[in-house]
């Protein structure tokens, strides 16, 4: 990625994997919706880019001028393999949602949270003894990794794999196809012995839920499976994990808020809807399948559109002091789970993840800061999250 070309104007030549980008993506949109609210780029073979709340939100909402069939912008615009349902366009997104509402429930998720809840405790008791830690690579990115493992039925000991998989995928072969498709044959692979494996001794996880599962009174078919089986593996992990690295990371640098979690765990709801307004993690794509308009601008067919909900959810039309991080912010409509019909199946799933990865954290680390010269990089491409946070502990 060093060797892309700088951008010199982020109104006509916009890049999300230029490292300006990644490190303070806030003042790059602040001063789009500001002059140019609909931004463009002919890199990726043109892609727009709305920065206001309404302009994200028309977008979202409109399957006639936006497909899903393309949900991410890559050097190459790779063709990918479908990942139902958020790939899938009207009518059948229908049917391919159906089928995840009830792994994704409230009352299913509650009964991942004493699995999850036992895995922050694990992995607090290997930090008890230390000073300093990487609050990222020893504690956040190990909850989701392990959580979606044991959802999917997999081995748990598969972190590191799932871990290199995610970023290879998102970060690194946004700007290689030949990554996306490597990663994408080795990802293949495992479920296809994943699923190989519950065909002939079926177990209580969403893999032997999903060969159970029937679409008008049909099964899915491999494809079907592995596509839904691939996705619930890209979109929870690395989300899941930027997002409770961000929340970890802003109470490390915000005294204030830490010491008002602390003292008030009954906030940490609340407050974590505001880390995930301020920090949300994802941006999805959309390709103009009919030429239309967005914010006055004309979209031409064929061409993609950047939906990077962070960007709406800091659009002053729609929130008071929106730059700001008020942790008991009371209305909180921000669009960090998606809009429209692919808003987050997993939203359940994750925010129970972050609610208890943080109070585990702050019931056991309840005073900890950001190290001395600590260099905090965040991740390139569609999914943006701190990848280290060196702290101390009880300084």
């Amino acid at each position: 990625m060093n060797e892309r070309a700088p951008v010199t104007d982020w109104a006509r030549d916009f890049d999300h994997l230029d490292p300006r980008w990644a490190q303070d993506p806030h003042s790059i949109w602040r001063e789009l919706r500001q002059t140019c609210p609909v931004a463009h780029t002919d890199r990726f073979d043109g892609v727009y880019f709305p920065s206001r709340y309404e302009d994200v939100r028309a977008v979202a909402y409109d399957t006639e001028h936006f497909s899903s069939r393309r949900v991410s912008i890559r050097e190459g615009k790779p063709v990918l393999p479908p990942s139902p349902p958020v790939t899938s366009d009207p009518p059948a997104h229908r049917d391919d949602r159906k089928i995840l509402i009830a792994p994704f429930t409230p009352q299913s998720v509650a009964k991942l949270e004493p699995k999850t809840r036992a895995i922050c405790r694990e992995l607090l008791e290997r930090l008890s003894d230390r000073k300093e830690c990487d609050a990222a690579v020893d504690y956040a990115q190990e909850i989701p990794s392990r959580v979606t493992a044991y959802l999917l039925g997999t081995s748990e000991h598969e972190g590191p794999r799932f871990r290199k998989w995610a970023r290879d995928f998102l970060e690194l072969g946004a700007a290689d196809p030949a990554v996306t498709h490597r990663v994408l044959a080795e990802v293949d692979a495992f479920f296809a012995k994943e699923i190989s494996t519950r065909k002939a001794a079926p177990g209580d996880d969403l893999i032997s839920y999903l060969l159970d599962a029937k679409v008008h009174g049909q099964p899915l078919n491999e494809e079907h499976i592995r596509g839904t089986t691939r996705l619930l593996f890209f979109a929870g992990i690395d989300t899941t994990w930027s997002m409770i690295g961000a929340s970890l990371w802003h109470l490390a640098t915000h005294e204030d808020d830490r010491k008002r979690l602390v003292a008030e765990p009954n906030l940490i709801p609340t407050a974590i809807e505001e880390f995930l307004r301020a920090y949300a993690p994802v941006a999805v794509a959309r390709e103009v399948v009919k030429e239309t308009e967005i914010g006055g601008c004309p979209l031409k067919e064929g061409e993609m559109v950047m939906l990077a909900y962070g960007a709406a959810n800091r659009d002053p039309a729609m929130f008071p002091n929106a730059d700001r991080v008020i942790i008991d912010r009371a209305e909180n409509r921000h669009a960090t789970f998606g809009l429209g019909i692919h808003r987050c199946i997993g939203s359940n799933l994750a925010r129970m993840e972050i609610r208890v990865a943080l109070e585990e954290w702050l019931g056991r680390f309840p005073d900890f800061v950001l190290s001395d010269a600590a260099e905090v990089k965040w991740s390139a491409g569609t999914v943006r999250g701190p990848r280290q946070i060196p702290i101390t502990i009880g300084r």
